[in-house]
Formats: structure tokens, sequence, C-alpha cells
């Protein structure tokens, strides 16, 4: 028997005074949410939101598996990658990655996911939602072909929801200002993190070279 929520993260709970447990609490603090808030969500994919997905080169695939266990995996290409199949669908090339499979296991076991559209230097994005099946279609694959290279699966979408984010959140990271950005001289690469998680024998030397090497030769 599975246990509640609460139940879930009470090891967490013990850690803190005032955890908030209800949405009642939260709203005592927050207030209602504005109708326009409210009001924004519509169910359909409407000539905004095909507009926004039209330039937007990079999107946020959030799914859960069978555990319960959240991921988000980020996806890019270039702009209108994305395909609008008709007003409630949608369709997301896969190209050559890892083959961790995340998003596809999950969707397998749990079709919801969960889509957050970027755009450079736009500060509001757009958020969907919906339930996706993986397919392999010859045609839909080939009329998301890059460099006469069609991707080997589509993840195709049905939309429930729709709804534009405001632009705070990204005014106040300053994603789009190079003078806010952080100095990141100190950052380990992306190889001195594979190996440090993975324990692998390689140097960051040796794994770089792979790493650029299959930047170079397999992004599509």
């Amino acid at each position: 028997m599975g246990g509640t929520v609460q139940d879930d993260v009470m090891d967490l709970r013990h850690r803190f005074r005032d955890v908030i447990t209800s949405e009642e609490q939260l709203r005592a603090v927050l207030g209602p949410a504005t109708e326009r808030a409210v009001a924004k969500v519509v169910r359909v994919i409407d000539e905004h939101a095909r507009r926004f997905i039209a330039h937007a080169p990079f999107v946020f695939v959030a799914s859960a598996g069978a555990d319960g266990l959240l991921d988000v995996s980020p996806k890019g290409d270039p702009a209108g990658f994305v395909k609008v199949l008709d007003e409630k669908t949608l369709a997301i090339p896969d190209r050559p990655g890892n083959r961790r499979l995340d998003t596809f296991r999950n969707v397998l076991s749990k079709p919801n996911v969960g889509l957050i559209f970027l755009i450079p230097g736009v500060t509001h994005t757009l958020r969907m939602a919906g339930k996706a099946i993986i397919v392999r279609d010859a045609q839909l694959r080939e009329a998301m072909a890059v460099n006469l290279k069609p991707p080997e699966h589509v993840l195709v979408i049905e939309v429930s929801h729709v709804l534009s984010h405001c632009p705070k959140c990204m005014i106040r990271s300053g994603m789009w200002q190079p003078q806010a950005w952080p100095d990141a001289s100190d950052l380990p690469s992306f190889a001195e993190m594979l190996i440090a998680h993975g324990k692998l024998a390689q140097t960051v030397e040796e794994l770089q070279t792979i790493i650029d090497t299959g930047n170079r030769d397999r992004l599509y």
C-alpha cells in the first residue's frame, strides 16, 4: 500500500518548523489568482500558440515514470522543429542522444507530459500539457528530416492545456542579458561531471574527445 504525499515527505518535513500542507495555507499568504491568470488557459493550439512554437528552437519536456519519479528533458533544434499537426496535436522529433530513453520509457507507462517552449531574447514562455504517444510513421518522420536524416521516432502529443507564462522569472534571472550572466570560469566541464558521477576510467581529455566527436558527427 502506498502512503500519502505527506507520508512520502515526512522525513523532509521534520527538518523544518513551518511547513505548508494545504492550498488554504498558501492562499492565506498569497491570496487568490488573478482573473486573467485563471482565464488564460485555452484547450487548443490557437494562432498565437502556433506562432510561438514556430519561432521556438527549444522546449523542455516533463514526464513521470511508473515509480512516480519525474524527469525533465531538454529538446533543441532549428526554430520551428516542433510541428503543429492540428489544433490539438503537435509532434516533437527525437534526435540522436545518449539512448537513455527517459522520456520514452516514462510515456510508455504514463502518457502525461508537460512542455515549456523558449525563444531566445523573449521573456515570456509557452506552457502546454497533454498526453503523448511514440510513433514511427514514415511520412511524419520524413517531414521532420534534417540534413536528409529523419528522426527514428516522433513524440506526438494530444494537447489539453495551453497557456502563456509571464516574464517575471526571466527578468529576475537575467537569462537573456549577458551582463547579468554569472562567471562560469570555475564551472566543471561536462566531461568532468560525467567522470565524477559515472566513476568512469577515462581521463577528462579522452572523454572530451568523445563528446566533441559526438557533437560534430551525431547531431542528426
